[in-house]
């Protein structure tokens, strides 16, 4: 009973982080330019052009993007390794803090950053930078709960098991719920980053996104499953 209490507390924080990551993604697609801050496979992707000679593509910003979010995950993997043994709420709650301030440091810098312009050109490396860096964490945090098909930033294996696994295909729809819930997070939080940045700001839908992440984590490990030690 106490491990269904627990999962249930991951899948509802874990749905509000994937709500904070289309937040996240409204604020670097569309304030930041051909850049992603939350996952790296369009980066990559996007560097390989750069490389090629692709017109408006500039292997800079991802390069920044990518080794900021490595610098993220290799902290948060370390966090987690200190925090084994110790109550589960001690971790998430420390884990949101430095995302967050990571964030609100962002929105911080972008409110004296123009994105029709994209200039001053430092600040728009500085807002990759911290950006990347939250979500990075937010990658390696979210990988050590283990919690399947909530991964809070990538959906292409959620849609594909939602396909695969269903009835049509003979399976047992496993996780449905989660799934679809973790797709519809991501797609109002997108909807309300766009409403946000194209109508009030760039900083509004950052200072969201970690306002979201703080506070639903603090509110999820309240429940008592929080307090039990996290494991190695």
């Amino acid at each position: 009973m106490a491990g269904d209490a627990r999962e249930r507390m991951l899948v509802i924080l874990l749905v509000l982080l994937s709500g904070a990551t289309g937040l996240v993604d409204a604020a670097s697609v569309l304030g930041l330019g051909k850049v992603f801050t939350a996952n790296m496979t369009g980066n990559v992707v996007f560097f390989g052009f750069a490389l090629a000679g692709a017109p408006s593509f500039s292997p800079a910003p991802y390069l920044v993007a990518i080794g900021a979010f490595l610098v993220g995950a290799l902290g948060a993997g370390r966090l987690g390794k200190a925090h084994a043994g110790r109550p589960l709420r001690a971790w998430l709650t420390t884990a949101a803090f430095v995302e967050a301030s990571a964030l609100w440091s962002a929105a911080a810098v972008a409110l004296r950053f123009d994105v029709a312009t994209q200039l001053p050109e430092p600040r728009l490396f500085v807002i990759i930078a911290l950006s990347a860096l939250a979500m990075g964490f937010r990658n390696a945090t979210v990988r050590q709960l283990k919690v399947p098909d909530l991964t809070t930033t990538v959906l292409t294996l959620t849609l594909t098991g939602l396909a695969a696994d269903s009835a049509f295909a003979g399976g047992g729809n496993p996780n449905w719920l989660r799934r679809i819930a973790s797709v519809i997070a991501i797609f109002l939080g997108a909807a309300l980053g766009a409403f946000l940045v194209t109508r009030v700001g760039l900083a509004s839908s950052l200072a969201s996104a970690a306002a979201l992440i703080l506070f639903g984590t603090l509110a999820c490990v309240l429940n008592p499953a929080a307090a039990e030690p996290r494991g190695t």
